[in-house]
């Protein structure tokens, strides 16, 4: 017997209680009672009970709720993890310090806070997700998931080979940046002031570089000291590549910032890697005035390769970015304006009838309070007197900044028929993969910062547990479908 719904046209839909059976071979039907009258509460009652179930009293409860956790979202990130093969790879099953250091992982993407903050969450008693039942973790307090963080700083150079070995082939490139976060406390002997890339000026902070596939895969990641200047962090990423990954050759890309004219005679070349970076605006504006650059080179992509003896060996992709030079050109007659109007302010205090402004060190107290507030000094002359201010736009030198707007160079060593010119253009572009890393690791993904560790060990460990979360967080996955999964740029092989 079954129950089954009729459709009446406009009228509610008749249930009927019906039996199937056979005749001659035929399966038929009967209806035996009609149930439309019935309360929908005895329809699905009876229904279950025609299916094997059993009935309750309505004045009994089928089960008593004790306690439930969110689970869906602990779900899906350890099955993330085990699908890339991340636990395979941080160490073998069964190493209770090799879970601890999965659910730091999952809580880092799940729920980022301190290690008690963790603990505490895993724990039964004050569980906020099914993420200590699912692996079986039990009790677990923080010293337990110190002793699992160290655990994790000694396996960090096995770890990285590995992902090397998934992830990077010979010919292929690499991309490497560097970033930095302040710290709490002042015991950490990593903990410095230097150029800070939170905008947190007079903090102690450490410094940190990240080796990228070229899918924005990151691969490795080394903690520096907080006053470490971007080109000093080169050599370690080299030696890294070389000995450790043994890759003989990859074509390193950086930043203008970090491959410098020295690191690339006293490292890269050394090496013998290949490279990828740009210039930086001083050498674009000597190459103006050597009458090397010139608008009639740029083809229609806006693209240009040249040569330049300044640079044996290498060759100069000119780039034009048309929306880029207009919106800086509107910026900066913005900013003119607006250091005439604070100056225009100044001359008319040097006319007024009533205390007009007087004396060369006064006016010129004044100026200096403005002049360099929209940082249009250069572009100005002014000519102070006892009684008097005046000033003028430097024509000449607002003209020669204006030609370099929107214009980028990439160098390289790669030969055009290695690799063209789009492609080492957007090759150096790749870089915005690493800054996006950045950005997931630091801000509201996974909030490395601020770093509330003190031993030297445990803050590398704690920065290298970040990355591993953005190995397998879902941004990164998300970013790396829609740009097309694989390796969007093809191997390289010397000709």
């Amino acid at each position: 017997m079954y129950i089954e719904a009729v459709p009446n046209r406009n009228s509610p839909p008749a249930i009927l209680l019906r039996e199937s059976y056979r005749e001659a071979g035929k399966v038929r039907k009967r209806t035996l009672c009609n149930l439309s009258d019935w309360a929908p509460a005895h329809i699905e009652g009876l229904r279950g009970v025609l299916k094997g179930g059993t009935v309750i009293a309505p004045d009994r409860d089928a089960f008593t709720v004790t306690r439930s956790l969110p689970h869906g979202h602990v779900a899906a990130v350890l099955g993330m993890i085990r699908k890339i093969g991340l636990d395979t790879i941080i160490g073998p099953e069964g190493n209770r310090c090799r879970d601890l250091v999965l659910a730091m992982i999952a809580a880092r993407i799940v729920d980022p806070g301190s290690k008690l903050a963790t603990a505490r969450a895993l724990s039964p008693e004050t569980a906020t997700s099914s993420l200590g039942t699912l692996l079986n973790l039990g009790e677990a307090d923080e010293d337990e998931l110190y002793t699992a963080l160290d655990w994790l700083g000694e396996r960090q150079s096995a770890i990285e080979t590995a992902l090397a070995r998934r992830h990077l082939r010979h010919g292929t490139l690499v991309l490497y940046d560097l970033s930095s976060s302040y710290m709490e406390g002042s015991c950490c002997p990593l903990a410095h002031r230097g150029y800070s890339r939170d905008g947190r000026r007079g903090t102690l902070q450490i410094v940190y570089g990240l080796l990228c596939a070229a899918d924005g895969c990151p691969v490795a990641i080394e903690v520096f000291d907080g006053n470490t200047g971007d080109p000093k962090t080169l050599a370690a990423q080299i030696t890294k590549l070389k000995q450790h990954f043994g890759l003989d050759r990859v074509v390193l890309v950086g930043d203008r910032g970090m491959i410098t004219e020295a690191r690339l005679t006293e490292d890269v070349k050394t090496a013998g890697l290949d490279w990828i970076t740009a210039l930086r605006a001083p050498a674009i504006k000597e190459l103006m005035q050597g009458g090397l650059l010139q608008l009639s080179l740029f083809d229609e992509r806006d693209m240009a390769s040249i040569t330049s003896p300044d640079f044996p060996g290498e060759r100069l992709i000119v780039c034009r970015n048309r929306e880029l030079a207009a919106r800086r050109a509107h910026k900066r007659e913005e900013l003119l304006a607006a250091t005439e109007r604070h100056l225009a302010r100044i001359q008319t205090a040097t006319m007024r009838p009533r205390q007009p402004l007087r004396g060369t060190a006064n006016i010129a107290l004044a100026i200096g309070g403005v002049i360099d507030k929209h940082n249009m000094r250069k572009h100005f002359d002014l000519t102070i007197a006892e009684t008097s201010f005046g000033f003028a736009r430097k024509t000449d030198a607002i003209e020669a900044e204006a030609a370099t707007d929107g214009i980028y160079i990439v160098r390289t060593n790669l030969a055009p028929e290695v690799m063209d010119d789009p492609t080492a253009v957007r090759s150096y572009k790749s870089l915005s993969r690493v800054e996006r890393a950045f950005r997931s690791i630091k801000t509201v993904d996974l909030q490395v910062r601020p770093v509330r560790h003190w031993l030297e060990g445990r803050v590398r460990a704690h920065v290298f547990l970040c990355m591993l979360a953005y190995s397998e967080f879902p941004s990164f996955l998300y970013f790396q479908a829609i740009e097309g999964s694989g390796k969007p740029f093809p191997n390289l092989t010397k000709t």
